[in-house]
Protein backbone atom coordinates (compact mmCIF):
# COMPACT_ATOMS: atom_id res chain seq x y z
CA UNK A 1 0.00 0.00 0.00
CA UNK A 2 1.41 3.64 -0.91
CA UNK A 3 2.57 5.52 2.39
CA UNK A 4 0.34 8.61 1.40
CA UNK A 5 -2.62 6.61 1.30
CA UNK A 6 -1.79 4.70 4.80
CA UNK A 7 -1.83 8.16 6.51
CA UNK A 8 -4.82 9.06 8.63
CA UNK A 9 -6.75 12.40 7.82
CA UNK A 10 -6.29 14.94 10.69
CA UNK A 11 -8.79 14.98 13.45
CA UNK A 12 -9.92 18.53 12.79
CA UNK A 13 -9.22 20.72 9.29
CA UNK A 14 -6.34 22.58 9.05
CA UNK A 15 -6.33 26.15 8.45
CA UNK A 16 -4.42 27.46 4.87
CA UNK A 17 -2.84 30.41 4.09
CA UNK A 18 -2.45 33.13 7.03
CA UNK A 19 -4.62 31.76 8.78
CA UNK A 20 -3.41 30.43 12.47
CA UNK A 21 -4.85 27.54 14.18
CA UNK A 22 -3.87 25.28 17.21
CA UNK A 23 -0.47 23.23 16.79
CA UNK A 24 -1.66 19.94 16.09
CA UNK A 25 0.66 17.92 18.23
CA UNK A 26 -0.18 19.87 21.23
CA UNK A 27 -4.19 19.23 20.75
CA UNK A 28 -3.33 15.51 19.76
CA UNK A 29 -1.29 15.16 22.83
CA UNK A 30 -3.79 16.54 25.48
CA UNK A 31 -7.13 14.93 23.87
CA UNK A 32 -5.04 11.91 24.44
CA UNK A 33 -4.17 12.38 27.85
CA UNK A 34 -8.28 13.61 28.68
CA UNK A 35 -9.38 10.99 27.24
CA UNK A 36 -6.99 8.27 29.05
CA UNK A 37 -8.20 10.75 32.18
CA UNK A 38 -11.80 10.24 31.44
CA UNK A 39 -11.94 6.47 30.20
CA UNK A 40 -9.89 5.67 33.29
CA UNK A 41 -12.58 6.99 36.20
CA UNK A 42 -9.54 8.29 38.05
CA UNK A 43 -8.50 11.60 39.53
CA UNK A 44 -5.63 13.31 37.66
CA UNK A 45 -4.76 16.58 36.56
CA UNK A 46 -7.23 16.30 33.88
CA UNK A 47 -11.20 17.75 35.11
CA UNK A 48 -13.96 19.45 33.35
CA UNK A 49 -11.64 22.83 34.47
CA UNK A 50 -8.78 21.76 32.94
CA UNK A 51 -10.57 21.36 29.67
CA UNK A 52 -12.27 24.87 29.86
CA UNK A 53 -8.53 26.39 30.38
CA UNK A 54 -6.33 24.58 27.71
CA UNK A 55 -4.73 26.70 25.74
CA UNK A 56 -2.65 25.66 22.90
CA UNK A 57 0.18 27.84 20.39
CA UNK A 58 -1.63 28.78 17.52
CA UNK A 59 0.53 28.06 14.26
CA UNK A 60 -0.10 27.85 10.37
CA UNK A 61 -1.45 24.67 9.28
CA UNK A 62 -3.36 24.01 12.38
CA UNK A 63 -6.40 22.71 13.43
CA UNK A 64 -9.11 25.15 12.91
CA UNK A 65 -9.89 26.79 15.97
CA UNK A 66 -13.63 26.94 16.22
CA UNK A 67 -13.38 22.78 15.31
CA UNK A 68 -11.10 21.97 18.68
CA UNK A 69 -12.81 24.42 20.80
CA UNK A 70 -16.60 22.70 19.85
CA UNK A 71 -14.45 19.46 20.32
CA UNK A 72 -13.32 20.99 23.85
CA UNK A 73 -17.09 22.15 25.01
CA UNK A 74 -18.38 18.63 24.06
CA UNK A 75 -15.31 16.86 26.12
CA UNK A 76 -16.01 19.46 29.23
CA UNK A 77 -19.25 18.89 29.15
CA UNK A 78 -18.45 14.84 29.53
CA UNK A 79 -16.30 15.85 32.34
CA UNK A 80 -18.70 18.04 34.15
CA UNK A 81 -21.75 15.62 34.00
CA UNK A 82 -19.65 12.86 35.79
CA UNK A 83 -17.75 14.93 38.13
CA UNK A 84 -21.33 16.00 39.22
CA UNK A 85 -22.19 12.30 39.31
CA UNK A 86 -19.22 11.71 41.74
CA UNK A 87 -20.09 14.58 43.74
CA UNK A 88 -23.62 13.56 44.25
CA UNK A 89 -23.04 9.93 45.40
CA UNK A 90 -20.10 10.79 47.37
CA UNK A 91 -21.18 13.97 49.17
CA UNK A 92 -25.35 14.29 48.24
CA UNK A 93 -27.45 16.67 46.51
CA UNK A 94 -27.81 18.92 49.22
CA UNK A 95 -24.04 19.38 49.53
CA UNK A 96 -23.49 19.56 45.82
CA UNK A 97 -26.05 22.39 45.83
CA UNK A 98 -24.82 24.10 48.49
CA UNK A 99 -21.34 24.45 46.67
CA UNK A 100 -22.82 25.59 43.64
CA UNK A 101 -25.48 27.97 45.28
CA UNK A 102 -22.16 29.74 47.13
CA UNK A 103 -20.52 29.52 43.74
CA UNK A 104 -23.51 31.22 42.11
CA UNK A 105 -23.63 34.19 44.99
CA UNK A 106 -20.10 34.97 44.85
CA UNK A 107 -20.19 35.38 40.98
CA UNK A 108 -23.32 37.48 41.66
CA UNK A 109 -22.01 39.61 44.33
CA UNK A 110 -19.15 40.36 41.79
CA UNK A 111 -21.62 40.83 38.42
CA UNK A 112 -23.78 43.59 40.76
CA UNK A 113 -21.31 45.77 41.48
CA UNK A 114 -21.51 49.47 40.20
CA UNK A 115 -21.24 49.64 36.44
CA UNK A 116 -17.59 50.40 35.37
CA UNK A 117 -15.98 49.13 38.75
CA UNK A 118 -17.00 45.08 38.34
CA UNK A 119 -13.35 44.44 37.98
CA UNK A 120 -9.88 45.58 38.46
CA UNK A 121 -8.95 47.96 35.81
CA UNK A 122 -5.66 47.61 33.78
CA UNK A 123 -2.58 50.28 33.87
CA UNK A 124 -2.89 54.07 32.09
CA UNK A 125 -0.59 52.61 29.18
CA UNK A 126 -2.33 48.49 29.08
CA UNK A 127 -5.15 47.26 26.96
CA UNK A 128 -8.30 45.34 28.82
CA UNK A 129 -11.16 44.05 27.99
CA UNK A 130 -14.13 47.04 27.05
CA UNK A 131 -15.39 47.81 29.85
CA UNK A 132 -18.89 48.53 28.06
CA UNK A 133 -19.08 45.16 26.47
CA UNK A 134 -17.97 43.33 29.65
CA UNK A 135 -20.78 44.83 32.09
CA UNK A 136 -23.46 44.12 29.26
CA UNK A 137 -22.72 40.80 29.40
CA UNK A 138 -22.33 40.64 33.55
CA UNK A 139 -25.81 42.66 33.21
CA UNK A 140 -27.40 39.17 31.56
CA UNK A 141 -25.65 36.73 33.24
CA UNK A 142 -26.36 38.23 36.45
CA UNK A 143 -30.28 38.04 35.43
CA UNK A 144 -29.71 34.58 34.49
CA UNK A 145 -28.61 33.59 38.05
CA UNK A 146 -30.98 35.71 39.95
CA UNK A 147 -34.10 35.41 37.65
CA UNK A 148 -33.59 32.84 34.85
CA UNK A 149 -33.45 34.96 32.26
CA UNK A 150 -32.25 32.15 29.41
CA UNK A 151 -28.24 32.26 28.17
CA UNK A 152 -26.35 29.28 27.68
CA UNK A 153 -23.42 27.56 28.34
CA UNK A 154 -22.26 27.91 24.64
CA UNK A 155 -23.01 31.53 24.47
CA UNK A 156 -20.90 32.50 28.12
CA UNK A 157 -18.12 30.34 26.55
CA UNK A 158 -17.72 32.32 23.35
CA UNK A 159 -18.52 35.73 24.26
CA UNK A 160 -15.50 37.74 22.82
CA UNK A 161 -14.38 41.46 23.97
CA UNK A 162 -12.58 44.16 21.85
CA UNK A 163 -10.21 45.39 23.71
CA UNK A 164 -9.88 49.33 25.32
CA UNK A 165 -7.24 51.30 27.56
CA UNK A 166 -7.69 51.03 30.87
CA UNK A 167 -10.17 48.41 30.32
CA UNK A 168 -10.88 45.42 32.83
CA UNK A 169 -8.33 42.91 33.56
CA UNK A 170 -8.76 39.99 31.31
CA UNK A 171 -8.05 37.39 33.79
CA UNK A 172 -10.75 38.45 36.27
CA UNK A 173 -13.32 38.57 33.73
CA UNK A 174 -11.73 35.46 32.16
CA UNK A 175 -12.17 34.16 35.80
CA UNK A 176 -15.55 34.68 36.36
CA UNK A 177 -16.89 33.78 33.07
CA UNK A 178 -15.47 30.07 33.82
CA UNK A 179 -16.89 29.85 37.19
CA UNK A 180 -20.12 31.46 35.60
CA UNK A 181 -19.85 27.80 33.05
CA UNK A 182 -18.94 25.52 36.17
CA UNK A 183 -21.88 26.56 37.96
CA UNK A 184 -24.39 26.50 34.70
CA UNK A 185 -22.66 22.86 33.76
CA UNK A 186 -23.21 22.30 38.09
CA UNK A 187 -27.10 22.46 37.79
CA UNK A 188 -27.77 21.01 34.07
Amino acid sequence: MNDAVATSAPPFPLTSGRTRGYRPDAVDDFLARARAAFESGQSTDIDAAAVRTAAFPLVRRGYQVVAVDAALSRIEDAFAAREREQALSRRGARAWVGQSRKLAQEVLDRLTRPKGRRFRRVGMLRFGYRVDEVDLVADKIARFLESGEPVTVDQVRSVAFRMQRRGYSEAQVDAVLDATVEVMLAVV
